[in-house]
């Protein structure tokens, strides 16, 4: 009951320290909002990244075109051996018959040059997806080696920069998450050094009568607590709205196919839930180490 009758009146002396002085309060509110708004971009944008990243992937192929001389025999072989390796996921035939309706339905041009050809320009070929495109040339590589393969193909140079330049981007995304994350615990913690400061005479009185350290300390915890969920509020419905209202308008995807955002449901409330978690979570860091620094309990 003690225990119930401490936490019951932190929370009550923590909501009337975030009213009674709403200034600094407000202050430290806004720009926790501000700093999740631009944690929430970051998020969204890290996670876009990532799941476009990973669409490329699964779509980055390598394709290899067998010898007009290839028999059934060797073909087998010639996939047998691409399976071997450790990077392969899977290994898709496809006739050169198949490539030619391909390409004749790709246009009325293409149709028409195919078959004023009397021999079929097309190849047999295998398509290899493989696990991690990282590792995508070292794979092509290896197959460009195998007897009876006539040529591959798998876009080199555009695998090494994508790869590269998504890379780069999610590093910088992480960078500015902690940067941010860091600087909204700075914020919050200066708000409660301020609000100890101009309570330093309540805290000396408690101090005199005997209340505990947990006694002193709870409610700026609970401060801390309050004005980071305060804080996330805002960030939280600009995130849904926001992203939603975003992926209606963009079709759910940006320029391209190969571009797809991800779906709204869950993934809003998943990155609102972490809004949350990081504005309580900071928050009350913030409140606890002014708390150790300024009363030295």
């Amino acid at each position: 009951m003690k225990a119930i009758r401490i936490i019951g009146r932190s929370f009550r002396d923590a909501f009337k320290s975030v009213i009674r002085n709403f200034s600094l309060s407000f202050a430290s509110i806004m720009c926790t909002t501000i700093t999740l708004i631009l944690v929430a971009v970051a998020i969204i944008c890290g996670a876009n990244v990532s799941n476009a990243t990973k669409h490329m992937e699964s779509e980055l192929t390598i394709i290899v075109y067998l010898g007009k001389d290839t028999t059934d025999e060797a073909a087998a072989n010639i996939k047998a051996d691409i399976e071997t390796q450790e990077n392969v996921e899977e290994v898709i035939y496809k006739s050169k018959d198949e490539a030619k309706l391909e390409l004749e339905e790709k246009s009325d041009s293409f149709k028409t040059v195919v078959n004023y050809l009397e021999e079929n320009p097309c190849f047999n070929s295998y398509i290899v997806k493989v696990k991690e495109v990282r590792y995508l040339n070292t794979t092509a590589e290896y197959i460009k080696g195998i007897s009876g393969v006539e040529t591959v193909k798998y876009g080199e140079n555009a695998v090494d920069t994508i790869v590269s330049i998504f890379d780069v981007i999610q590093k910088i995304v992480v960078v500015i998450v902690i940067a941010l994350v860091i600087v909204t615990a700075f914020l919050i913690s200066n708000t409660i050094k301020l609000t100890i400061f101009s309570r330093r005479s309540e805290i000396e009185i408690m101090r005199l009568v005997g209340a505990s350290n947990i006694t002193i300390k709870l409610p700026f915890l609970i401060e801390g607590f309050i004005i980071g969920v305060v804080g996330a509020i805002i960030p939280v419905c600009v995130t849904i709205y926001g992203y939603v209202i975003l992926h209606s308008i963009l079709g759910g995807k940006v320029f391209t196919n190969m571009l797809i955002l991800i779906e709204p449901f869950n993934f809003v409330f998943i990155v609102s839930l972490v809004l949350v978690s990081i504005g309580a979570l900071v928050g009350m860091y913030g409140s606890l180490k002014a708390v150790r620094k300024y009363l030295k309990i």
